[in-house]
Protein backbone atom coordinates (compact mmCIF):
# COMPACT_ATOMS: atom_id res chain seq x y z
CA UNK A 1 0.00 0.00 0.00
CA UNK A 2 2.47 2.63 -1.19
CA UNK A 3 1.12 3.37 -4.66
CA UNK A 4 -0.49 6.54 -5.98
CA UNK A 5 -3.65 6.71 -8.10
CA UNK A 6 -4.09 9.77 -10.31
CA UNK A 7 -7.51 10.45 -11.84
CA UNK A 8 -7.18 12.22 -15.19
CA UNK A 9 -9.69 14.66 -16.64
CA UNK A 10 -10.98 15.41 -20.12
CA UNK A 11 -13.64 17.68 -21.51
CA UNK A 12 -15.30 17.84 -24.91
CA UNK A 13 -13.00 15.20 -26.34
CA UNK A 14 -9.72 16.74 -25.17
CA UNK A 15 -7.45 15.75 -22.31
CA UNK A 16 -7.00 18.69 -19.95
CA UNK A 17 -3.53 20.05 -19.12
CA UNK A 18 -4.06 19.40 -15.42
CA UNK A 19 -4.01 15.66 -16.17
CA UNK A 20 -0.39 15.84 -17.31
CA UNK A 21 0.48 18.07 -14.36
CA UNK A 22 -0.98 15.45 -12.03
CA UNK A 23 1.35 12.85 -13.53
CA UNK A 24 4.30 14.93 -12.34
CA UNK A 25 2.75 15.40 -8.90
CA UNK A 26 1.80 11.74 -8.69
CA UNK A 27 5.25 10.51 -9.69
CA UNK A 28 6.85 12.82 -7.11
CA UNK A 29 4.63 11.44 -4.37
CA UNK A 30 5.02 7.83 -5.53
CA UNK A 31 8.81 8.22 -5.37
CA UNK A 32 8.56 9.53 -1.82
CA UNK A 33 6.30 6.62 -0.87
CA UNK A 34 8.39 4.05 -2.74
CA UNK A 35 5.46 2.88 -4.86
CA UNK A 36 4.05 2.81 -8.38
CA UNK A 37 2.05 5.45 -10.22
CA UNK A 38 -1.36 4.35 -11.50
CA UNK A 39 -3.49 6.56 -13.73
CA UNK A 40 -7.24 6.30 -14.31
CA UNK A 41 -8.93 7.51 -17.48
CA UNK A 42 -12.70 7.40 -17.23
CA UNK A 43 -15.16 7.69 -20.14
CA UNK A 44 -14.66 9.23 -23.55
CA UNK A 45 -12.04 8.05 -26.04
CA UNK A 46 -10.11 6.05 -23.43
CA UNK A 47 -7.68 4.53 -25.94
CA UNK A 48 -6.54 7.93 -27.21
CA UNK A 49 -6.44 9.44 -23.74
CA UNK A 50 -4.44 6.47 -22.41
CA UNK A 51 -1.92 6.99 -25.21
CA UNK A 52 -1.59 10.68 -24.31
CA UNK A 53 -1.16 9.82 -20.63
CA UNK A 54 1.49 7.20 -21.28
CA UNK A 55 4.42 9.32 -20.11
CA UNK A 56 7.68 8.32 -18.40
CA UNK A 57 7.09 7.48 -14.74
CA UNK A 58 3.60 6.07 -15.26
CA UNK A 59 3.48 2.37 -14.33
CA UNK A 60 -0.07 1.38 -15.19
CA UNK A 61 -3.07 3.05 -16.87
CA UNK A 62 -6.60 1.91 -16.06
CA UNK A 63 -9.17 2.58 -18.78
CA UNK A 64 -12.84 2.71 -17.79
CA UNK A 65 -15.09 2.73 -20.85
CA UNK A 66 -18.28 4.08 -19.28
CA UNK A 67 -19.94 6.98 -21.10
CA UNK A 68 -18.55 9.94 -23.01
CA UNK A 69 -18.47 12.96 -20.71
CA UNK A 70 -18.21 13.52 -16.98
CA UNK A 71 -20.85 11.82 -14.87
CA UNK A 72 -20.65 11.94 -11.07
CA UNK A 73 -22.06 8.45 -10.61
CA UNK A 74 -19.64 6.86 -13.07
CA UNK A 75 -16.55 8.68 -11.81
CA UNK A 76 -17.30 7.98 -8.15
CA UNK A 77 -17.91 4.30 -8.88
CA UNK A 78 -14.80 4.05 -11.07
CA UNK A 79 -12.51 5.62 -8.47
CA UNK A 80 -13.95 3.45 -5.69
CA UNK A 81 -13.45 0.33 -7.82
CA UNK A 82 -9.87 1.26 -8.66
CA UNK A 83 -9.02 2.07 -5.05
CA UNK A 84 -10.24 -1.42 -4.19
CA UNK A 85 -8.04 -2.99 -6.88
CA UNK A 86 -4.91 -0.84 -6.56
CA UNK A 87 -5.08 -0.20 -2.80
CA UNK A 88 -3.17 3.10 -3.11
CA UNK A 89 -1.87 5.24 -0.30
CA UNK A 90 -2.92 8.40 -2.17
CA UNK A 91 -5.63 9.39 -4.64
CA UNK A 92 -4.92 12.57 -6.61
CA UNK A 93 -7.63 14.40 -8.55
CA UNK A 94 -7.77 17.82 -10.22
CA UNK A 95 -9.02 20.70 -8.10
CA UNK A 96 -11.59 21.41 -10.80
CA UNK A 97 -15.37 21.55 -10.98
CA UNK A 98 -15.38 17.84 -11.81
CA UNK A 99 -12.74 16.84 -9.29
CA UNK A 100 -14.48 18.70 -6.48
CA UNK A 101 -17.68 16.90 -7.46
CA UNK A 102 -16.60 13.27 -7.01
CA UNK A 103 -13.50 13.45 -4.77
CA UNK A 104 -15.40 14.41 -1.58
CA UNK A 105 -17.94 11.65 -2.21
CA UNK A 106 -15.20 9.04 -2.68
CA UNK A 107 -13.29 10.27 0.37
CA UNK A 108 -16.44 10.08 2.48
CA UNK A 109 -17.37 6.59 1.33
CA UNK A 110 -13.84 5.24 1.82
CA UNK A 111 -13.20 7.18 5.06
CA UNK A 112 -10.17 8.96 3.59
CA UNK A 113 -8.98 12.36 4.79
CA UNK A 114 -9.40 14.89 1.97
CA UNK A 115 -7.36 18.05 1.36
CA UNK A 116 -8.47 20.30 -1.50
CA UNK A 117 -6.71 22.94 -3.59
CA UNK A 118 -3.25 21.57 -2.86
CA UNK A 119 -0.28 23.58 -4.18
CA UNK A 120 2.49 21.20 -3.14
CA UNK A 121 3.40 18.52 -0.64
CA UNK A 122 6.19 16.78 1.25
CA UNK A 123 6.20 13.23 2.52
CA UNK A 124 8.38 11.84 5.27
CA UNK A 125 8.23 8.24 6.49
CA UNK A 126 8.25 9.40 10.11
CA UNK A 127 6.11 12.54 9.93
CA UNK A 128 3.76 11.51 7.13
CA UNK A 129 2.28 13.91 4.57
CA UNK A 130 2.36 17.69 4.79
CA UNK A 131 0.58 19.68 2.10
CA UNK A 132 0.79 23.33 1.14
CA UNK A 133 -2.35 25.30 0.44
CA UNK A 134 -3.52 28.91 0.60
CA UNK A 135 -5.99 30.45 3.04
CA UNK A 136 -7.78 33.73 3.64
CA UNK A 137 -8.35 34.49 -0.03
CA UNK A 138 -4.81 33.43 -0.99
CA UNK A 139 -3.31 36.00 1.36
CA UNK A 140 -1.30 33.41 3.29
CA UNK A 141 0.29 30.06 2.42
CA UNK A 142 -0.08 27.35 5.04
CA UNK A 143 1.26 23.88 5.74
CA UNK A 144 -1.28 21.24 6.71
CA UNK A 145 -0.34 17.90 8.30
CA UNK A 146 -2.53 15.07 7.04
CA UNK A 147 -3.58 12.65 9.76
CA UNK A 148 -3.87 9.23 8.17
CA UNK A 149 -1.99 6.46 6.39
CA UNK A 150 -4.12 6.94 3.27
CA UNK A 151 -5.48 10.17 1.84
CA UNK A 152 -7.14 11.95 -1.07
CA UNK A 153 -5.90 15.26 -2.53
CA UNK A 154 -7.26 17.62 -5.16
CA UNK A 155 -4.38 19.49 -6.79
CA UNK A 156 -4.62 23.01 -8.21
CA UNK A 157 -3.87 23.33 -11.91
CA UNK A 158 -0.75 25.20 -12.99
CA UNK A 159 1.32 24.23 -9.92
CA UNK A 160 3.25 21.31 -11.42
CA UNK A 161 5.11 21.04 -14.73
CA UNK A 162 3.23 18.81 -17.22
CA UNK A 163 4.85 15.42 -17.77
CA UNK A 164 6.54 15.04 -21.14
CA UNK A 165 7.91 12.22 -23.26
CA UNK A 166 6.70 8.75 -24.17
CA UNK A 167 6.37 6.05 -21.55
CA UNK A 168 5.90 2.30 -21.56
CA UNK A 169 3.07 1.87 -19.06
CA UNK A 170 0.78 -1.12 -19.21
CA UNK A 171 -2.78 -0.22 -20.21
CA UNK A 172 -5.60 -2.32 -18.81
CA UNK A 173 -9.35 -2.15 -19.33
CA UNK A 174 -11.45 -2.03 -16.17
CA UNK A 175 -15.10 -3.02 -15.89
CA UNK A 176 -17.04 -0.83 -13.50
CA UNK A 177 -20.58 -1.51 -12.42
CA UNK A 178 -21.93 1.99 -11.87
CA UNK A 179 -25.48 2.58 -10.61
CA UNK A 180 -27.88 4.08 -13.11
CA UNK A 181 -27.27 7.82 -13.35
CA UNK A 182 -30.04 10.36 -13.18
CA UNK A 183 -28.11 12.90 -15.27
CA UNK A 184 -26.43 13.14 -18.63
CA UNK A 185 -24.45 15.81 -20.47
CA UNK A 186 -26.50 17.35 -23.27
CA UNK A 187 -24.07 20.07 -24.29
CA UNK A 188 -21.75 22.84 -23.16
CA UNK A 189 -22.24 26.59 -22.96
CA UNK A 190 -19.38 28.90 -22.08
CA UNK A 191 -20.00 31.53 -19.41
CA UNK A 192 -19.59 35.09 -20.53
CA UNK A 193 -19.58 34.62 -24.27
CA UNK A 194 -17.09 31.82 -24.81
CA UNK A 195 -15.46 33.38 -27.88
CA UNK A 196 -12.03 32.16 -26.71
CA UNK A 197 -10.51 29.97 -24.03
CA UNK A 198 -7.67 31.96 -22.51
CA UNK A 199 -6.36 28.78 -20.86
CA UNK A 200 -5.34 27.52 -24.31
CA UNK A 201 -3.45 30.66 -25.35
CA UNK A 202 0.32 30.59 -25.89
CA UNK A 203 0.63 34.36 -25.45
CA UNK A 204 -1.65 36.48 -23.26
CA UNK A 205 -1.80 40.26 -23.00
CA UNK A 206 -3.66 40.94 -19.77
CA UNK A 207 -5.01 44.34 -18.77
CA UNK A 208 -5.78 45.69 -15.30
CA UNK A 209 -7.31 48.69 -13.62
CA UNK A 210 -4.34 50.81 -14.70
CA UNK A 211 -6.05 51.19 -18.09
CA UNK A 212 -8.32 53.76 -16.44
CA UNK A 213 -11.26 53.91 -18.84
CA UNK A 214 -13.06 51.41 -21.06
CA UNK A 215 -12.24 53.31 -24.24
CA UNK A 216 -8.54 52.84 -23.47
CA UNK A 217 -8.88 49.07 -23.92
CA UNK A 218 -8.48 49.61 -27.65
CA UNK A 219 -4.81 50.42 -27.11
CA UNK A 220 -4.15 47.09 -25.35
CA UNK A 221 -6.19 45.24 -27.98
CA UNK A 222 -3.85 46.70 -30.62
CA UNK A 223 -0.88 45.36 -28.67
CA UNK A 224 -2.48 41.92 -28.50
CA UNK A 225 -3.05 42.01 -32.26
CA UNK A 226 0.56 43.06 -32.90
CA UNK A 227 1.78 40.11 -30.81
CA UNK A 228 -0.81 37.70 -32.26
CA UNK A 229 -1.84 37.22 -28.65
CA UNK A 230 -5.10 36.69 -26.78
CA UNK A 231 -6.54 39.45 -24.61
CA UNK A 232 -7.27 38.69 -20.96
CA UNK A 233 -7.76 40.77 -17.83
CA UNK A 234 -7.78 41.04 -14.06
CA UNK A 235 -11.04 40.98 -12.12
CA UNK A 236 -11.75 44.76 -11.96
CA UNK A 237 -12.04 44.90 -15.75
CA UNK A 238 -14.65 42.13 -15.72
CA UNK A 239 -16.46 43.61 -12.70
CA UNK A 240 -16.77 46.88 -14.63
CA UNK A 241 -18.33 45.00 -17.54
CA UNK A 242 -15.56 45.99 -19.95
CA UNK A 243 -14.65 42.38 -20.82
CA UNK A 244 -16.63 39.14 -20.41
CA UNK A 245 -16.06 36.71 -17.55
CA UNK A 246 -14.28 34.15 -19.75
CA UNK A 247 -11.39 36.63 -20.14
CA UNK A 248 -10.66 36.86 -16.41
CA UNK A 249 -7.41 35.47 -15.00
CA UNK A 250 -7.16 34.72 -11.31
CA UNK A 251 -8.50 32.81 -8.36
CA UNK A 252 -12.10 33.58 -9.31
CA UNK A 253 -11.35 33.38 -13.04
CA UNK A 254 -9.14 30.96 -14.94
CA UNK A 255 -5.72 29.53 -14.23
CA UNK A 256 -3.47 30.09 -17.23
CA UNK A 257 0.04 28.89 -18.09
CA UNK A 258 0.98 30.56 -21.39
CA UNK A 259 4.48 30.79 -22.82
CA UNK A 260 4.33 34.56 -22.36
CA UNK A 261 2.10 36.58 -20.01
CA UNK A 262 2.24 40.35 -20.50
CA UNK A 263 0.59 42.18 -17.59
CA UNK A 264 -0.39 45.74 -18.50
CA UNK A 265 -1.44 47.98 -15.62
CA UNK A 266 -1.91 45.07 -13.21
CA UNK A 267 -0.65 45.58 -9.65
CA UNK A 268 -0.36 41.87 -8.86
CA UNK A 269 -2.88 41.13 -6.11
CA UNK A 270 -2.54 37.61 -4.73
CA UNK A 271 -5.89 36.58 -6.21
CA UNK A 272 -4.67 37.47 -9.70
CA UNK A 273 -1.20 36.01 -9.26
CA UNK A 274 -2.75 32.69 -8.23
CA UNK A 275 -4.11 32.38 -11.76
CA UNK A 276 -0.98 33.19 -13.78
CA UNK A 277 2.15 32.53 -11.75
CA UNK A 278 2.73 29.30 -13.69
CA UNK A 279 3.36 31.23 -16.93
CA UNK A 280 6.71 30.43 -18.50
CA UNK A 281 7.70 34.09 -18.98
CA UNK A 282 6.03 37.01 -17.22
CA UNK A 283 6.45 40.60 -18.40
CA UNK A 284 4.95 43.46 -16.39
CA UNK A 285 4.28 47.12 -17.17
CA UNK A 286 3.39 49.33 -14.21
CA UNK A 287 4.11 52.86 -13.03
CA UNK A 288 4.71 51.67 -9.45
CA UNK A 289 8.20 50.16 -9.03
CA UNK A 290 6.99 48.50 -5.82
CA UNK A 291 3.98 46.81 -7.41
CA UNK A 292 3.75 43.14 -6.29
CA UNK A 293 3.61 42.00 -9.92
CA UNK A 294 7.33 42.79 -10.21
CA UNK A 295 8.07 40.18 -7.52
CA UNK A 296 7.17 37.38 -9.93
CA UNK A 297 7.91 39.07 -13.28
CA UNK A 298 10.85 37.87 -15.36
CA UNK A 299 10.99 41.29 -17.06
CA UNK A 300 9.59 44.56 -15.77
CA UNK A 301 9.01 47.96 -17.32
CA UNK A 302 8.43 50.79 -14.85
CA UNK A 303 6.53 53.37 -16.84
CA UNK A 304 3.19 54.74 -17.98
CA UNK A 305 1.44 52.13 -20.11
CA UNK A 306 0.16 54.91 -22.37
CA UNK A 307 3.78 55.68 -23.24
CA UNK A 308 5.12 52.12 -23.26
CA UNK A 309 2.38 50.25 -25.12
CA UNK A 310 2.43 52.44 -28.28
CA UNK A 311 6.19 51.91 -28.52
CA UNK A 312 5.74 48.14 -28.19
CA UNK A 313 3.04 48.16 -30.86
CA UNK A 314 5.31 50.07 -33.24
CA UNK A 315 8.19 47.68 -32.53
CA UNK A 316 6.19 44.48 -33.09
CA UNK A 317 4.33 45.77 -36.12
Amino acid sequence: MSDVLVVSEHRRGELRDVSLELLTAGRELADALGGDLHVAVVAGDVDRFADELNRPGVDRIHAVENGEEFDHTVYAAAVETLVGEVDPTAVLAPNSVNGLDYAPAVAERLALPLVTDVLGFEYDADDGLTVTREMYGSKVETSVAVDGDRFCLTVRGGEFVPAEGVGDAEVASVDVEAPASGARVKGFEEVGGGDVDIADADVLVSVGRGIGEEENLELVEELADALDATLSSSRPIVDNGWLPKNRQVGQSGKVVTPDVYLAVGISGAVQHVAGMKGSETIVAINTDPNAPIFDIADYGIVGDLFDVVPELIAEFE
